[in-house]
């Protein structure tokens, strides 16, 4: 029965293909069993050691199996240890031989096409515009706390998987990191070496905003993290990104890795919207995976706010992990880019959120603004590096929701700004309480949400001028959200024919959160 299976969905696949029947793509062959097998310490680092206790999924995939594979396929490729599958290029004969393979389970092809989350971006040549917004990407997230506290990511090993790092052995920048020695691994899962400071200069710009120094200026929270470094992005091998993400992940987590930013995403390029469920994608299984044991992935939630996907991507829908969403730094609100929420099948997305634009490492020297998610993920790694400095005993799940917790718009939420921006002041000084700051009115058709004249405040500090509200169903689903400027003390009305029994009303207001049921 298991045979027939495997054949029916071999021939299903190349039926769908559409090509001859000869055509050479890529394929996962998933084996049955790991039988035989032993795990070789000397492959992990001691931090992991010290930080896991190896299980089945960590034990390597069978050479025996690899090589019967190897005698049919055309070429084989990256293997996933978590997975117990190797990545194969074959067409549909050898397919078919596989498949009757006694120890293959199952095969299918691989996924994707990653895209770096990244808008658009722009030389910056005025020193104070660049010192201003370089200064404001940290403080945001309330910065000075941790910094006055001596908390800057020390110890907390980073990993950041990216298209390229050209420029990292030599800007400026990075000095600090090179000097201490504290680029601990790196490696280009798209050609097997090392060497990651070529290609796509993303991923500079990224490890920028986590580690990066603009003088004496943080770009990011984390300049005394460790980091692991690898490319396992290239624009020439679309379908292959799968692949190297599946073993970048494994890898960071054999090298100790704590966190693990991911500023890319699989979108419209392989998947459809209501794919977007945390367990369709193998790099979201991966990533859940990866959560199980003790790691906390930052990835972002793209850019597709203004296009017509509109919806977070792949593995950013992944459960146990926190998907950062992009706010202004004019406006501090969502910024039109910023893919939504929810997860197709109804979870919160994003978690929270952070600057989509920011001042980044340029790989030749000199710094520039960037626009995207991929630039509010590393600001949120380098937060929770700190976060878990602070408190080295805290899970990985723990600190999760302590993040989400110290968010400025927590316990409201919304799809377009998940739960705020995190707070540094939150792991240093504990949650505030914070007065109400606003009456809810009853009238025939509408209730009217009134603030005290005092309060109303349209000059200073990002926020203070405006008010949220969400309507949740009974099923936890948000119907209706918005931000809204506070013009005068009338602030709000929500009419009652936009509310059902049983639904919730969110309101926030200067800190404060009111819930009302109807």
């Amino acid at each position: 029965m298991l045979k027939s299976f495997k054949l029916l969905f071999v021939l299903y696949v190349f039926a769908a293909m559409g090509s001859s029947a000869l055509g050479q793509t890529r394929y996962w062959v998933f084996f049955t069993d790991k039988k035989g097998v032993k795990l070789d310490s000397t492959n992990f680092d001691s931090q992991f050691w010290a930080q896991n206790r190896a299980d089945e999924a960590d034990y390597p995939v069978s050479d025996q199996y690899i090589s019967a594979v190897s005698a049919i396929a055309k070429s084989t490729g990256h293997t996933t240890r978590w997975f117990n599958a190797v990545a194969v290029e074959a067409n549909s004969r050898q397919l078919k031989q596989i498949a009757k393979l006694p120890f293959v389970k199952d095969v299918r092809p691989t996924e994707g096409y990653f895209s770096v989350a990244n808008h658009s971006a722009s030389i910056m040549s005025n020193d104070e515009i660049v010192l201003d917004l370089a200064s404001r990407q940290t403080e945001r997230m309330g910065g000075r706390y941790f910094r006055d506290s001596s908390i800057t990511g020390k110890g907390v090993r980073i990993a950041i998987f990216d298209g390229g790092f050209p420029g990292v052995d030599k800007h400026e920048a990075f000095e600090h990191i090179r000097k201490e020695n504290r680029i601990i691994a790196t490696y280009d899962f798209t050609k097997n070496k090392p060497n990651v400071y070529h290609s796509n200069n993303h991923g500079t710009n990224v490890m920028s905003c986590i580690g990066g120094m603009y003088g004496d200026v943080p770009l990011g929270l984390a300049p005394d993290a460790e980091f692991l470094l690898a490319i396992t992005e290239v624009a020439k091998e679309p379908f292959s990104e799968e692949e190297n993400w599946l073993a970048a992940v494994e890898w960071a987590h054999r090298n100790g890795a704590k966190i693990i930013n991911s500023s890319l995403g699989y979108t419209y390029h392989r998947y459809f919207t209501n794919q977007m469920d945390g367990r369709t994608s193998l790099v979201a299984r991966a990533a859940l995976l990866a959560a199980r044991k003790g790691m906390l992935v930052v990835n972002a939630a793209g850019n597709e706010g203004t296009d017509e996907w509109r919806a977070i991507g792949t593995p950013a829908d992944a459960d146990s992990i926190l998907t950062i969403g992009g706010v202004s730094p004019d406006t501090h609100l969502h910024i039109d880019f910023s893919s939504y929420g929810p997860t197709v099948d109804g979870r919160r997305k994003p978690n929270v959120s952070a600057f989509g634009k920011a001042v980044v490492a340029k790989p030749n020297g000199g710094y520039s603004t960037a626009f995207g998610t991929s630039f509010a993920s590393p600001l949120v790694a380098g937060f929770v590096a700190c976060a878990w400095q602070l408190n080295p005993d805290m899970t990985n799940m723990e600190l999760l929701d302590a993040i989400q917790q110290s968010a400025d718009l927590y316990p409201y939420f919304d799809y377009a700004h998940g739960y705020g921006v995190p707070q540094a002041g939150y792991f240093i000084n504990g949650p505030t309480n914070y007065a109400q700051s606003f009456d809810l009115y009853e009238y025939d058709t509408y209730y009217l949400v009134r603030v005290p004249n005092k309060t109303v405040d349209l000059i200073s500090g990002y926020n203070t001028s405006v008010m949220f509200y969400s309507i949740v169903n009974p099923e936890g689903l948000i119907t209706e959200y918005s931000a809204v400027r506070v013009y005068s003390p009338n602030a709000l009305r929500i009419y009652k024919e936009s509310l059902s029994k049983g639904d919730k009303l969110y309101i926030h207001y200067l800190g404060y959160t009111g819930e009302y049921e109807f």
